[in-house]
């Protein structure tokens, strides 16, 4: 076990975290639809969320790691066949070459181990395979079938789309396309590219692709981590053996931060050769690949961050949807923000920097850039700021918009 205690050691831990997650380096995949492909090929997955206040989840993911990405590539990459949407510990895209992996959790929720819908209407499920058959992909707005009562959420979906989404996580059908969050499905046969493996991956080969996977896109790992929010108990066990078989053969190391959580990691990656720090600042999702495991997140930035959107409104501290601010190699604040869309107005609706040891100047020029990549990013034309903390960053910050 080796014990980090400098901040020397620390700041070099998380050099090699953001490096694994491309945030380092400002092209670490490339540009365009060829440097997003790399990028979710490297990260495993990519959310997708609902929620529109800004660029969607999986587009400002692509947008913080990829020069020259559009959001329409996401949907280029989809139509290609080079992604393909799954759950992952979300709603994700996911590279098409890791399609046998999601192989057991398709067989669990088909055979009755788990369930997406307790109730399923295998009826009404064979009826419309055989329908999307004969008459070729089906949009869930094209069912005609009605709810005995106004839909006030996801599991008051009318019945056919009960259906169609069963058949879709059972693995039956695929997204063959999208149009917005209004998704196409078609057959599974007729989706998936001919090249790609379809054999059935034991618990051992899964818990080998997750480990292998998230070291390579996190750089040090957890051991909740590497499972993070799958409740899948012989793939846990199959993890866990196989770490401690690494561990075993001196193949893993442990790493312990501030006396607290403890990491795994390759015995090289403490003395792998990692990018330069460059005075940027980056804007990230909420559903950021770096950001998404709050407890990590904690033990090794020490940023204790909560999207508060699922916060009562009287409850909220920040924000209703805050965005992550990464300096350098530290989270030192946040952004609560509303792309209006009619107007082509980017709204800073709260803005907090927290103290931190950087020089003030090159932060705030730091986030002058990222707020102008951002507003461009959003398709707006302006940006106001509403509040600010600390008031003096505000202050300045409104002058500096108004010259813009």
């Amino acid at each position: 076990m080796i014990d980090i205690k400098t901040p020397r050691e620390l700041a070099r831990l998380r050099r090699l975290a953001l490096a694994a997650q491309g945030l380092l380096q400002p092209q670490p995949f490339g540009r365009g639809l060829a440097g997003a492909r790399k990028a979710v090929n490297h990260l495993g997955y990519v959310q997708i969320d609902t929620i529109s206040v800004v660029e969607r989840a999986h587009n400002h993911v692509l947008h913080s790691r990829v020069l020259g990405f559009e959001s329409a590539m996401t949907h280029k990459l989809l139509r290609n066949r080079d992604v393909f949407e799954y759950w992952s510990h979300a709603a994700a895209f996911l590279p098409m070459d890791d399609f046998r992996f999601t192989l057991p959790y398709k067989h669990a929720i088909k055979s009755g181990q788990t369930h997406w819908f307790k109730n399923s209407d295998r009826k009404q499920m064979n009826e419309l395979l055989a329908r999307i058959r004969s008459d070729g992909p089906i949009r869930s707005r094209d069912l005609d079938a009605h709810t005995k009562k106004p839909a006030a959420g996801w599991w008051d979906w009318k019945p056919a789309k009960k259906a169609l989404e069963q058949l879709y996580m059972e693995g039956d059908l695929m997204v063959s396309d999208r149009e917005g969050f209004q998704k196409t499905y078609d057959l599974t046969e007729r989706v998936l590219p001919a090249q790609v493996n379809t054999q059935m991956p034991s618990a051992e080969e899964c818990a080998e692709h997750m480990v292998n996977q998230q070291l390579k896109c996190h750089g040090l790992v957890t051991l909740k981590g590497i499972t993070y929010l799958r409740r899948d108990t012989r793939l846990r066990k199959a993890v866990n053996a196989l770490v401690n078989e690494r561990l075993a053969q001196r193949t893993l190391a442990q790493i312990r931060v501030g006396g607290g959580e403890v990491f795994l990691v390759e015995p090289d990656a403490l003395e792998r050769s990692l990018p330069r720090i460059k005075n940027r600042m980056l804007i990230l999702s909420p559903f950021d690949n770096s950001v998404i495991q709050r407890e990590r997140l904690k033990a090794l930035f020490q940023f204790d961050y909560q999207i508060e959107c699922y916060v009562p409104a009287d409850k909220r501290k920040y924000g209703y949807f805050c965005l992550p601010l990464l300096f350098r190699d530290e989270f030192i604040g946040r952004m609560d923000c509303k792309a209006h869309r009619k107007t082509r107005q980017l709204e800073i609706k709260s803005l907090y920097l927290e103290p931190h040891g950087f020089d003030e100047d090159l932060v705030f020029s730091a986030l002058v850039d990222a707020i102008a990549a951002f507003r461009q990013f959003q398709n707006c034309d302006s940006v106001s700021l509403t509040r600010a903390t600390p008031e003096l960053v505000g202050k300045r910050l409104r002058a500096t918009l108004e010259r813009v």
